[in-house]
């Protein structure tokens, strides 16, 4: 079992023993140390918005956060079954000083997790982060004296101002959808994203949802992490009707991938690319991604005689990078779209809606937008070390071996080569350094990260 505590919250597995696992004692220490944090930044009442995936866990780790909360005299807005994008949309709209999000993203059933927002509706900040730890270690909270206990303020329907925001925007264009006429299938996972996708696409004017694995029971039905080898009964669904495409989603709907027509992945890391290539198109600007996503997206940026920026790995260092240099469009290539003119967070919902106008307007199938844009293919792997090891020594060593490569080392070690790449990340928690790459077939990518696997082993030997 697993607790991992880091400046962006609090994650781990249900049951055993509190600090090793994600016990109530855990949660409710977090939560009041978050609530204590904010507190020590404002003078007048605070407010924090809170919303849950549908794991089975949820409604526990919601009402002890939710208590522990209105125990330090903070307001708690609760939307109960919630996703990310829009607790994250929800906190500004309401003026709320924060916001937690009961989410273990992809992780399996037995996990949960407390990720923590600013006044923005964005993640804290490192600094805020390393506050919050303190905070945890220190129990250092001032509770509320009985008569300045919060109150649980009525929540707003987040779906649907989520939604309606989203229909605001000038790019998503509702009519050339309707005209097109698209079928969908959608796989949510059994989670928020199975009530969240189906009255998206209704919204834009799809008539025909097929819904697979949308009842947010929390049982996930198969991973929910949206990778192929996970996906086996939607594309299975997508080869044997007859749609125009498929929406998948993670349990908290930050993360979009697509399957076409064909019943083929469209590519998660592509996601963003196509996304990219619309937005790009009637909204030119530079664009953003993490080091460890494809280089399809500078290949459409450059069509448009755009810049192309990498982050460090992370949702907070991708919207860093996007306000610094004024970006319209980013994210990272797990399905993550960011679009900052409804908000800055990785957003499915949004991500739907654009790549739909996008397909609507080219009149293309699903399959044929896919192939008009660069084919690369990307392998991901890891060598475990031993403990104590100097992983930092080992990743010089491969700096100087290949000095003369254009070098990235924002976060870890990238090594661009003039058809592939290679990135080298050592964990912050365990004794590995991951090795990604991305070349121009599955074998050559394979091949190059093999071959630093095989160079890190023996550095390391």
């Amino acid at each position: 079992m697993t607790l991992i505590k880091s400046i962006s919250g609090i994650r781990g597995t249900i049951g055993g023993k509190a600090g090793e696992n994600l016990s109530p004692i855990d949660v409710v220490k977090f939560a009041s140390a978050y609530g204590q944090m904010l507190k020590l930044g404002h003078k007048s009442s605070v407010t924090v918005v809170i919303g849950r995936d549908a794991r089975p866990s949820g409604d526990m780790i919601s009402s002890l956060v939710k208590q522990s909360l209105i125990g330090l005299g903070i307001h708690v807005m609760d939307l109960g079954l919630a996703t990310t994008p829009a607790v994250e949309m929800v906190v500004p709209k309401v003026k709320a000083q924060g916001g937690i999000i009961l989410t273990a993203s992809h992780n399996p059933v037995n996990w949960n997790a407390l990720k923590l927002l600013d006044e923005s509706g964005e993640f804290i900040s490192a600094d805020r982060g390393k506050q919050l730890l303190e905070l945890v270690e220190s129990l250092d909270f001032d509770f509320a004296q009985v008569e300045d206990l919060g109150k649980e303020l009525e929540p707003i329907d987040s779906l649907a101002f989520h939604i309606e925001e989203i229909l605001k925007l000038p790019l998503v264009n509702v009519e050339a959808i309707k005209k097109r006429g698209f079928k969908v299938a959608v796989d949510g996972v059994n989670s928020v994203g199975g009530i969240a996708i189906p009255a998206m696409l209704k919204a834009l004017g799809v008539e025909e949802v097929r819904e697979l694995y949308c009842e947010p029971s929390g049982q996930f039905p198969h991973n929910p992490e949206p990778l192929a080898e996970n996906l086996k009964d939607i594309m299975k669904v997508m080869r044997e009707e007859q749609y125009d495409l498929a929406v998948v989603v993670d349990p908290d709907v930050d993360r979009l991938a697509f399957i076409t027509n064909e019943g083929e992945m469209f590519g998660e890391e592509y996601t963003l690319v196509a996304v990219a290539d619309y937005v790009l198109r009637n909204n030119p600007s530079a664009v953003v991604s993490n080091l460890s996503s494809t280089r399809a997206l500078a290949d459409v940026a450059k069509q448009f005689d755009q810049d192309y920026q990498a982050s460090a790995v992370g949702e907070v260092n991708v919207v860093a990078k996007m306000k610094e240099i004024g970006a319209n469009i980013g994210g990272e290539g797990n399905g993550g779209v960011i679009y900052p003119a409804l908000h800055y967070g990785r957003d499915a919902l949004v991500g739907v809606a654009l790549f739909l106008s996008h397909l609507a307007i080219e009149g293309k199938s699903c399959s044929e937008l896919r192939a008009s844009y660069p084919n690369y293919f990307m392998a991901k792997n890891k060598v475990s070390l031993s403990p104590g090891m100097d992983v930092d020594g080992i990743l010089k060593k491969v700096k100087e071996r290949y000095s003369a490569e254009k070098l990235n080392e924002i976060d870890g070690l990238k090594i661009h080569f003039e058809r592939e790449w290679v990135h080298l990340r050592k964990s912050n928690t365990e004794p590995i350094v991951r090795v990604y790459t991305e070349s121009d077939s599955e074998e050559n990518a394979q091949a190059l990260a093999e071959r630093f696997v095989n160079e890190i082993q023996e550095l390391a030997s």
